[in-house]
């Protein structure tokens, strides 16, 4: 399940996820928090009909994660990633503002969108409006993610049930692993198909 703020240019995803290691096998999981660019489309239809919204390109993604072996609500993996190549992210960029106070650098972060979208090579249109409606709505989107956070997701059932619609991603993560090894079999078992 995904929250999304739609804003004029701008869309802000909120979701929790689950992520394996793909050197170690080592699990990761918390609230990610992303910010894509609406695609523009034509209007359609009578000045009361449903309009098509496309959110498309992402710029920016935040992931407030804990390693599932470590301190619970350390926020150790915590990381950000400032752009994107296509829609592939780059590497992961370290804070020690993330882990120390993951939801107030969020909201920090949140009060810029203009700077985080032009600090990932693109424009806005009308900067300084997305800036003041983002802004405003900041406050509900840190809580978005703080009701994603990982000391909310208690269990592997849990984890799986707030991520299922990321099966694919956690399959090709399994099949990818340099170590499967040390892979905790009875934490990923609900993605794993009964009988593999």
């Amino acid at each position: 399940m995904q929250h999304a703020f739609v804003f004029n240019e701008v869309a802000v995803l909120v979701r929790h996820w689950f992520e394996i290691d793909l050197t170690d096998s080592h699990m990761e999981h918390g609230a990610r928090v992303e910010i894509r660019l609406l695609a523009p489309q034509p209007r359609r239809g009578s000045e009361s009909a449903a309009q098509v919204i496309v959110v498309d390109q992402p710029v920016w993604r935040a992931d407030l994660f804990d390693r599932l072996d470590g301190s619970p609500g350390a926020f150790e993996a915590a990381h950000f990633h400032p752009h994107f190549v296509g829609v592939e992210p780059c590497e992961r960029h370290w804070d020690k503002a993330v882990k120390a106070a993951p939801w107030e650098w969020l909201q920090t972060r949140l009060s810029d969108v203009a700077e985080i979208v032009a600090s990932a090579g693109m424009q806005l249109r009308d900067p300084a409006t997305e800036n003041e409606q983002v802004r405003a709505d900041a406050g509900a989107i840190v809580a978005a993610a703080q009701g994603r956070a990982p000391l909310l997701c208690r269990s592997k059932q849990q984890c799986h049930d707030w991520t299922r619609d990321a099966e694919v991603a956690v399959h090709s993560m399994l099949g990818s692993l340099g170590r499967p090894d040390l892979l905790d079999r009875d934490r990923v078992s609900p993605w794993i198909p009964v009988g593999a």
